[in-house]
């Protein structure tokens, strides 16, 4: 994200603000950026008397403003890094006078995780004015790829798609604990430079054989034995393969390739742009398209739909996880 950059260059050329509010359902960004403050801005001989980490749950904003207002000892700034201020929700409004006059040597960060302010507040428009206001999103499910393909290229590796797609689905869209098991691979890696399936599995737990992502491509393939292979061990294994995942990942395929049959426009920078995927993945809907027909993706659409429902108890009362499974394949494939 650019904005992201353009905060840690700031930082770097020592272009401070006086407060920064980190707030948005991402917590990943919002960390990133309280953690380069929290390394860089003072030197590790002034953190000692200048560097303060307070928790939301443990203070009240005048806590925070009367800490704030004090002078750095020995130095030209201090850092106050106010974590989990979320639980600061109810009376974060008490921040407005501070910010009409904020302490020019103090850092103050503020990492608002899961919630944002009111943006018809006057506290909005303070921060906006007086704070450098910083919104962090959740990514998008189709830039997932993109962005650990990314991630894993800045650390000097490479990874397989069928990783990345393992990772994803493993790990959903938590980006810090894809980072996190990122950074486990490339410790383990030592002189290999690509982090494979094979890796992924052995190191994180992921079976690189029986997962959605190989069940997708049996249906997309029309392997019937596989599939049914597949859906046998996730029977077996209920817990770490939910019915409701499966289902889900096998509804998105469908609808997207819907969007298929009807794009005039198949060259791949369109479907790309339409299907909103990565580049890899338009094979699978190149081999859907000419596997599944318009009219039969149109029913395997309705039989999800009915299958969804069954899943979750409706009109199925005690439907194992092995009929749901082998009940969908079938619909699919008959």
């Amino acid at each position: 994200m650019e904005e992201i950059k353009e905060i840690i260059r700031n930082i770097k050329k020592k272009e401070l603000a006086p407060v920064y509010f980190l707030m948005g359902d991402e917590p990943y960004y919002i960390d990133n950026i309280a953690d380069f403050i929290e390394d860089n801005v003072l030197t590790e001989e002034e953190k000692g008397f200048n560097q303060m980490i307070l928790y939301g749950r443990d203070v009240t904003i005048n806590d925070i403003v009367s800490n704030a207002k004090r002078y750095p000892l020995m130095a030209d700034k201090q850092v106050i890094i106010v974590k989990e201020a979320q639980d600061l929700a109810r009376t974060i409004d008490q921040l407005e006078d501070y910010l009409e006059q904020p302490q020019p040597s103090t850092v103050l960060v503020f990492c608002y995780k899961y919630k944002t302010i009111d943006k018809r507040k006057k506290l909005y428009k303070s921060l906006q004015k007086n704070a450098v206001l910083f919104e962090s999103n959740k990514l998008k499910d189709y830039k997932l790829e993109g962005w650990l393909q990314q991630m894993v290229q800045k650390k000097g590796y490479s990874i397989e798609p069928k990783a990345t797609a393992m990772l994803i689905e493993f790990l959903g869209n938590d980006l810090s604990k894809i980072a996190n098991e990122i950074e486990k691979l490339t410790v383990i890696l030592n002189h290999e430079k690509s982090i494979t399936a094979e890796i992924v599995e052995r190191n994180i737990g992921i079976s690189k054989d029986y997962n959605n992502f190989e069940l997708m491509k049996a249906i997309v393939d029309r392997n019937q034995l596989q599939a049914y292979k597949i859906a046998s061990f996730f029977a077996q294994n209920p817990k770490n393969n939910p019915f409701v995942v499966t289902i889900g990942i096998v509804y998105a395929y469908f609808s997207k390739l819907l969007l298929y049959h009807g794009l005039k426009d198949k060259s791949p920078q369109n479907v790309m742009k339409s299907l909103k995927i990565v580049q890899y993945a338009i094979k699978d809907y190149e081999i859907g398209f000419r596997t599944y027909s318009m009219k039969h993706v149109s029913q395997i659409l309705a039989h999800l739909k009915d299958m969804d429902l069954k899943g979750k108890g409706v009109g199925a009362n005690q439907m194992s996880s092995d009929d749901l499974l082998k009940e969908m394949l079938m619909k699919i494939f008959n």
